[in-house]
């Protein structure tokens, strides 16, 4: 049951990351008021880690910046690790 609200929370997160990147990469087209890097890598931190990576290869947003590049896949694994983990302490 619970492990069935983490996947829906995940799925959540990462739909909502992968927008709010894309929100930013039209801002910055724009020149208009931006998302700070600190608020995009939080969304990552949070679970949305798979939706900002895709972020970054769709919109091609933060490709140059080591913390986007490095930090997201990072954070990828870290999580598919630790969701994996919870999942079968609770299976």
């Amino acid at each position: 049951m619970i492990g069935t609200y983490i996947l829906y929370y995940l799925a959540s997160i990462n739909a909502i990351t992968f927008i709010v990147y894309g929100i930013d990469k039209l801002k910055a087209k724009n020149a208009k008021w931006r998302i700070s890097e600190a608020t995009l890598i939080f969304f990552a931190i949070i679970g949305g880690s798979i939706g900002a990576w895709l972020g970054l290869q769709v919109w091609r947003h933060k490709t140059q910046h080591k913390k986007f590049y490095i930090g997201i896949p990072v954070i990828i694994i870290l999580q598919v690790v630790a969701t994996i983990y919870v999942l079968t302490l609770i299976a």
